[in-house]
């Protein structure tokens, strides 16, 4: 009997434009639609690609990154400068349990080692089935 395959993790893909490249990571995408609803003709999930970061100036398209809860979308500007840790570290629990948090972070992802991030969206009911991770499949998922 062979070993069944471990998931495939879907790469972060970048998105870039003069002044600004904006990443996207599906493995922690959530669909909240801040982006979407923040700078629609950056964000349009009716277009492939669905990111043009060229369609708005660099500081908008950041600002409106940064709204993002999940840490799915990140940026660097053309100075090489990406988005500050919130100091000090915020959390928040939603009504319904999960977890928002903006700061400098180190999130333990199991055995898969730690990741540095300054955003992410966590499991508050333990239901998920990718830990640390919400994916919305719980109590906490609404």
């Amino acid at each position: 009997m062979t070993e069944p395959e471990p998931p495939k993790v879907p790469a972060v893909k970048s998105y870039r434009a003069e002044g600004v490249t904006v990443t996207f990571d599906p493995g922690l995408c959530r669909h909240a639609a801040e982006c979407v609803r923040g700078l629609p003709a950056v964000f349009d999930t009716t277009r492939r690609p669905w990111i043009e970061p060229g369609a708005a100036p660099p500081e908008q398209v950041a600002e409106v990154v940064r709204r993002c809860p999940t840490g799915a979308l990140g940026y660097r500007l053309a100075d090489g400068s990406g988005e500050p840790p919130a100091r000090p570290t915020e959390v928040l629990r939603t009504a319904d349990g999960r977890l928002l948090l903006r700061g400098d972070l180190r999130i333990t992802e199991g055995g898969a080692g730690a990741r540095q991030a300054t955003r992410a969206m966590l499991c508050g009911c333990g239901s998920s089935a990718s830990p640390p991770y919400c994916d919305r499949s719980g109590a906490c998922g609404g």
